[in-house]
């Protein structure tokens, strides 16, 4: 609504709004659009002094609120820090604060990069506020707002725990401003908020500005997925009538037999879907249009670039090919000329110039940034990107399409989930914009219409915490602190939280099974004795039975095994059962030397195959013996023949099957329990049975309720009793004293930040890396942070001499420190070392070119891109600058740790 349009009464109410808050009548000017009601209530909230959590859909407007508080730091001259998950939304919000307010005004700090840090706004990663809060920094004075954008991100398994300890640590005159995605749970995170940090405000709004629209591309078709609005998740009848009919003749490929059983392939598997050309083309024509596919490979969004531009696809004008030039050549001007070639820089150009882009962590930052800016200016029509993209950046589209509905998520091939089909979906309808956003699932053999409309409105996506103490942690903790009430604050923590709450629950189920059981122990009654007395002896007895019977089956199975590894040439002997049963003739022993004897036979009744000991219940006994001729072709219908007739001139009868006498007759144990069952009181009971029944619900809900408070046991404290084996094994260690203070190795324990800390901070006091020059150093530590994208490390090369005995004696320590985690109960905390990037890392701070480096990682099985080569080189600057700053420049460490870094940051390394 226009502010023209309104009605007198809604101006005077504005008029009393603006005089009850004028720094959000302020802000509205500076805004120049009309707030919505969730996100002025959140703006009015935090002018009232109160922190505020707002959840709400991708592209509602949840910045706003955070841009509110950066306008009440500068309005009241205090300070906001506005701190992102990610350094490429940090570099983008800077852009846009400084945009609004000027450079003067606002900061940047993202670990590698510090502009301007003094500002009264800075913006930063978390990680770096989590790191000024330890470290006491100055530069935390006359802070009064911090905004945590992107906070839903504190369930992230390796990152997550970063968000909790800032929450938890800040002052408490600071107002936090949550900003997060839409979660089920917004009201319990919002209670502990409250808990943690005093008067916090919920604003929770589920409506999308901009209508979204679910499709499924069947064919050559784009058909709606739902039959009228999606709330009611009923699917369109034409997509499941369509789907169905393609299904019967493209089944999905599997090797082996198809449906029916039968030895034939399924007919008609390679079904294609619409190719992408097609897709586009289609999309472009229906005026749907930015577009973003999702595909979940870098290497697969880079093929899909190549292919589109090699099939001549232009998405631009002329007119606007030109702006594109101009774009590139401003963002990619520091660009060495050398490198142009080997970083793709041309190909990439041309797609560019089309309107096609890629966009994933393996690009160079500086060409995602140019792909961000020209898509958010209308110059990039269609981005084929992976799943990184739906993390906060802010590239909205007129419509978003999957390729499909699984990815990789580091160690297997998964399902997307509700939550993770929303983020990605989230990013189509562009507000302000367009009327609607279009969601388009490409349909393939495989994938149910049923289970996308799952997807598509599953409105439950709860925030589960990631939050665990670690080693720098523990150590700060205790410093700060100390070790009782760092122990408090780590029971306030949203994990703990959640924790308990969920023992509330189980504790609920406990109190109900125990009225249960006495009701049980009740109706088992008996009037002649203790009937519980009597049921636990027949569970002793029952116990006995399957223990000596499944010994009595191992045995056996053992017994089998021998049996066959005895057959020899010739051997016949008889199948006991199934449908090879009868007598057969071995024609090879089949012995393995590492697994069990196959042996291959022909049976009387022609067939012929290799048999195992799950085919013998019992072990063989040879009946009889054959002379064979040395070859024996048993694929020749004829030679099977001749042997089968051999075999029924034996004379041979298949024997008897008799029973076996197992072990539990003469079991003493089981004797003695049998005879007292047998003398029990209970025994003669009339009503046995019925108390029996009784006794058996008894002993299952006994077990479960056990189960259950073993469950509450663990639960309770957990964190806590973590951060004690922690303690412990630091104690140990010698970085925490007996008495729980900080020692000389423990502080510089607390300067280290790195999943790796404990075992960078060890390598320091052992004086592993002593020694070494700037670029063995380099590559030493590289194995601390780089972890390798595929399974399993990939198979390092490392420069011989003093880098890998460096990497031996790392890994060696690293293997103590494992040692002890075991031993002290702890959930495995430090990873192992890593080589796979040593060689590049190596080479680069040597000062070799850019396609030497990647040249020879490629060579050696290390597919490095170039935008993957650049983010490593710097987490080993950023642990090479710890280093230095821990140990000092004076230290040989220290000092080769200085040039390191002057070394590696370099090129494209050194570009923002």
């Amino acid at each position: 609504m226009s502010r023209a349009s309104r009605s007198p009464a809604e101006a005077y109410a504005d008029s009393r709004r603006s005089a009850q808050r004028p720094k959000l009548t302020d802000f509205g000017s500076v805004v120049s659009f009309e707030l919505d009601p969730f996100q002025r209530q959140a703006c009015e909230a935090l002018e009232d002094g109160h922190g505020v959590l707002v959840c709400a859909p991708t592209g509602a407007g949840k910045t706003v609120v955070g841009e509110f508080a950066v306008h009440l730091a500068l309005s009241e001259g205090r300070k906001c820090f506005y701190t992102t998950p990610i350094k490429a939304l940090s570099n983008q919000k800077f852009a846009d604060l400084t945009a609004r307010y000027g450079a003067e005004s606002i900061g940047l700090l993202t670990g590698d990069t510090s502009v301007n840090g003094g500002a009264p706004v800075v913006v930063m990663t978390t990680e770096v506020l989590r790191n000024m809060l330890y470290s006491g920094s100055s530069t935390l004075d006359g802070l009064a707002y911090v905004v945590m954008d992107e906070v839903h991100y504190l369930a992230d398994r390796f990152r997550g725990p970063v968000w909790e300890e800032v929450i938890l640590h800040l002052p408490e005159h600071v107002q936090v401003v949550g900003l997060s995605a839409t979660v089920s749970n917004a009201e319990e995170f919002g209670e502990w908020l409250v808990e943690v940090r005093g008067d916090t405000t919920v604003v929770v709004d589920e409506h999308r500005p901009v209508p979204l629209w679910q499709h499924m591309m069947v064919g050559n078709q784009m058909l709606d997925l739902f039959e009228g609005d999606e709330t009611h998740a009923r699917i369109n009848a034409q997509v499941l009538r369509k789907t169905e009919e393609l299904t019967r003749y493209h089944v999905p490929f599997s090797r082996g037999r198809n449906r029916n059983g039968g030895g034939r392939p399924p007919r008609n598997t390679g079904y294609k879907p619409p190719s992408r050309i097609d897709m586009i083309q289609r999309l472009d024509g229906a005026g749907l249009l930015p577009a973003i596919v999702f595909v979940f490979s870098r290497a697969g969004c880079d093929a899909a670039v190549a292919q589109t531009a090699r099939a001549g696809l232009r998405l631009n004008t002329p007119d606007e090919t030109e702006q594109v030039r101009l774009i590139i050549d401003e963002k990619t001007r520091d660009l060495p000329e050398a490198d142009l070639m080997v970083l793709g820089y041309w190909e990439w150009r041309e797609a560019l110039e089309r309107g096609i882009a890629s966009h994933h962590a393996g690009l160079l930052p500086a060409f995602k940034e140019t792909v961000e800016e020209l898509f958010v200016r209308g110059l990039v029509k269609v981005v084929f990107a992976t799943e990184t993209l739906a993390l906060g950046i802010n590239m909205p589209a007129r419509t978003v399409v999957l390729e499909k509905l699984v990815k990789y998520n580091g160690e297997a091939h998964v399902d997307l989930t509700p939550g993770e089909y929303t983020q990605l979906t989230g990013r189509a309808g562009r507000r302000g914009i367009d009327v609607e956003g279009h969601a388009v699932v490409v349909w393939q053999p495989g994938i149910d219409p049923k289970a996308v409309g799952g997807l598509a409105s599953t409105r439950t996506y709860p925030l589960r915490s990631s939050f665990r103490p670690g080693y720098n942690m523990a150590v700060n903790l205790v410093h700060q602190l100390g070790a009782s009430a760092a122990r408090e604050i780590l029971e306030q923590s949203f994990a703990q939280f959640q924790a308990d709450r969920s023992v509330v629950g189980l504790a609920r189920r406990i109190d109900r099974n125990k009225d249960a059981l006495a009701g049980y122990a009740e109706s088992m009654t008996c009037h002649l004795g203790d009937f519980a007395e009597y049921a636990s002896l027949r569970r002793r007895v029952a116990d006995r039975e399957k223990q000596l019977a499944k010994q009595n089956t191992n045995a056996r199975r053992i017994e089998t095994a021998k049996s066959l590894e005895r057959l020899r040439k010739g051997d016949v002997i008889a199948v006991p059962s199934g449908r090879r049963s009868g007598l057969a003739v071995v024609i090879d022993p089949g012995l393995e030397p590492l697994g069990e004897a196959r042996p291959l036979v022909v049976t009387e009744d022609r067939w012929s195959g290799r048999l195992t000991s799950a085919d013998f219940p019992s072990p063989v006994e040879v009946l009889g013996h054959i002379r064979l001729p040395r070859q024996v072709d048993v694929r020749s219908p004829k030679s099977r023949r001749d042997l089968a007739s051999s075999i029924r001139n034996t004379g041979i009868a298949v024997p008897a099957r008799g029973r076996k006498k197992t072990t539990a007759d003469d079991d003493p144990e089981l004797a003695t329990l049998r005879r007292a069952l047998r003398s029990h009181p209970c025994h003669g009971c009339d009503q046995r049975e019925d108390h029996a029944r009784w006794g058996e619900r008894y002993h299952r809900l006994l077990a479960e309720t056990e189960q259950l408070e073993r469950k509450v046991a663990a639960t309770t404290h957990s964190l806590a009793r973590q951060f004690d084996r922690i303690r412990a094994l630091l104690r140990e260690r010698g970085y925490l004293s007996e008495n729980d203070e900080v020692t000389q190795d423990g502080m510089r324990l607390t300067r280290l930040y790195s999943e790796s800390d404990l075992l960078a901070a060890e390598c320091l006091r052992n004086g592993v890396w002593k020694g070494l020059k700037p670029e063995e150093l380099a590559a030493v530590v590289s194995s601390l942070v780089y972890e390798a994208r595929r399974d399993g490390p990939v198979e390092a090369r490392l420069p011989q001499g003093p880098v890998s005995d460096a990497m031996l004696t790392t890994v060696r320590l690293w293997a103590e420190i494992e040692d002890d985690e075991r031993r002290h109960k702890l959930e495995r905390i430090t990873r192992q070392p890593d080589p796979g990037f040593a060689w590049p890392v190596f080479r680069w701070a040597r000062g070799e070119s850019l396609e030497k480096v990647l040249s020879a990682a490629e060579a050696g099985g290390n597919e490095l891109g170039a935008g993957d080569f650049v983010r490593w080189c710097r987490q080993v600057i950023d642990l090479l600058d710890q280093i230095r700053d821990v140990v000092g420049r004076a230290d040989p460490v220290g000092a080769a740790a200085a040039k390191a870094v002057d070394a590696l940051r370099r090129g494209v390394v050194a570009m923002m």
